[in-house]
């Protein structure tokens, strides 16, 4: 695969900075910032697949309502009440 290059701006204190710190691991800047990317690639990704995941449950849930099989609030606090109260 062929490298792209890779051209950003940065602040004059932020890139002494981070030019020191990668030094100091003893690894190219290079490495660092594809390690980041990578990282937020990941993380973005899985944010997402939560996100999807989440929302397919609510819509299971919504259609569980819509369908008479779910409960209201009322009837899961009632329900609590009951075994707390059994438990006490």
């Amino acid at each position: 695969m062929k490298a792209a290059v890779f051209t950003m701006k940065l602040e004059p204190d932020l890139r002494a900075a981070f030019m020191a710190e990668a030094e100091a691991s003893h690894r190219p800047a290079s490495q660092v910032v594809r390690e980041f990317m990578r990282s937020f690639v990941q993380q973005q990704r899985a944010q997402r697949e939560h996100d999807a995941f989440l929302q397919r449950k609510v819509e299971v849930a919504r259609a569980s309502m819509a369908d008479g099989l779910g409960r209201s609030n009322e009837e899961v606090e009632a329900a609590f009440a009951t075994r707390r109260a059994a438990h006490s």
